[in-house]
């Protein structure tokens, strides 16, 4: 990766998101929680939820990962409050098309992740920057079963 590769990739707005990510931390009483890792970079991400009629009603996530995992979950902390399991996993699925698939933009209101086009060409940063997403879909459906339980 050369000098000029680095500095497209973490850009001055990618690297803003990752200074300044929304709900960093963890919540006292989260109906669920789920952590990520990635092997292959040890990138990690633990979100806490509290789920209500099916939306999310509190988050918070501890983020320690690279500008750009922790770019895309200053993204999703953004737009989290008020989401359904269905609006994270279709954002976390375009994410991954867009990265991995040459796929469009996520449709909003993640379309704030347009920031991490440059990220495509650099595969072993892919990993990391799903983390967040993920780890939200897991403990939506975490809560979701510990209520029916």
């Amino acid at each position: 990766m050369s000098d000029q590769d680095l500095i497209k990739l973490y850009s001055q707005r990618i690297l803003a998101l990752a200074a300044d990510i929304p709900h960093a931390g963890r919540l006292e009483a989260p109906d669920a929680s789920a952590r990520r890792r990635s092997p292959l970079c040890g990138s990690t991400v633990t979100v806490d939820v509290v789920v209500k009629d099916g939306h999310i009603a509190d988050f918070a996530q501890d983020v320690k990962a690279c500008a750009l995992g922790q770019a895309s979950a200053s993204v999703l902390g953004s737009v989290a409050i008020g989401r359904t399991r269905a609006e994270i996993e279709r954002a976390r699925d375009e994410l991954r098309a867009m990265l991995k698939e040459n796929g469009p933009v996520p449709s909003a209101p993640f379309d704030g992740l347009e920031v991490l086009l440059p990220a495509r060409e650099y595969k072993n940063r892919h990993a990391s920057i799903l983390l967040a997403l993920e780890a939200t879909a897991e403990a939506m459906e975490a809560a979701e079963k510990a209520r029916c339980a």
